[in-house]
């Protein structure tokens, strides 16, 4: 497939959140950057726009990036929602996944979509009891993907995203490592040929358990405690930015 207009849309996964770059707006660059400057190797003219705002939900992103995404004419999208909804304590699953449906349709009539499932928290300490809530989402967005012929990348079957060195040091976040390997987990499900590589894995340091306990107090002060904090509060760490991307650019 070849494309000229690439348009993103969603949360934190798609602004790149954990692949920090500083030169880069909002301070990250993520695997849509990555995968946008793999396109225009095909296309030197291909443009992207990248609308993701870390925080924002299944709604919100829908509200907010939808109508901007089409008034640019795309002819490829890719958008993950819904992640950050089936981690509050109450939600309908069915109903929000029946307005992410609406909204694939509407993208499907004028561009090729790419949708994404969650990833499997079964191993994760913190969000392992949601694993039943994920797999019925997960399997909801697999029915949209079928519906509307959209490219489906299965997050949940990334096995090798077990490995810690794929996420942030906030374990909520891909990191740079993560990134890459969905940039070309995209590419791949696209079809598109591409010269990206895995990034090189270093073997972490062992630790000792009192190492290991000392490590996870610190991600708790510093990630877990902030986060459920602004849950609490009803804010979001991307209240107050902007796309990375609004408009239409060349891809680096």
């Amino acid at each position: 497939m070849r494309f000229r207009r690439f348009v993103a849309l969603g949360d934190s996964f798609t602004e790149g959140v954990g692949d920090a770059d500083p030169r880069r707006p909002n301070g990250v660059r993520g695997w849509a950057d990555r995968c946008a400057a793999a396109l225009a190797q095909h296309d030197p003219d291909l443009t992207y726009a990248n609308l993701a705002i870390r925080g924002r939900k299944l709604r919100p992103i829908l509200a907010e990036q939808v109508a901007p995404a089409l008034s640019l004419d795309p002819d490829l999208v890719s958008i993950y929602a819904g992640a950050n909804d089936v981690l509050r304590p109450r939600i309908d699953v069915d109903a929000l996944v029946a307005e992410y449906d609406a909204a694939v349709g509407m993208l499907s009539q004028q561009a090729h979509v790419v949708m994404f499932t969650a990833y499997d928290p079964g191993e994760a300490p913190v969000f392992a009891f949601l694993r039943g809530r994920f797999a019925i989402y997960n399997e909801l967005v697999r029915e949209v993907a079928e519906r509307h012929g959209a490219t489906l990348v299965d997050f949940w079957r990334l096995r090798e995203y077990r490995d810690d060195q794929l996420w942030d040091t906030d374990r909520m976040h891909m990191s740079s490592i993560g990134h890459q390997r969905m940039a070309i987990a995209v590419l791949d499900a696209l079809g598109v040929t591409h010269d990206l590589e895995p990034l090189p894995l270093v073997p972490p340091a062992p630790q000792t358990a009192a190492q290991r306990r000392a490590a996870n107090v610190a991600w708790a002060r510093e990630h877990a405690g902030p986060w459920v904090g602004r849950r609490l509060r009803g804010t979001s760490s991307g209240d107050a930015l902007a796309p990375r991307y609004p408009t239409l650019t060349t891809p680096t």
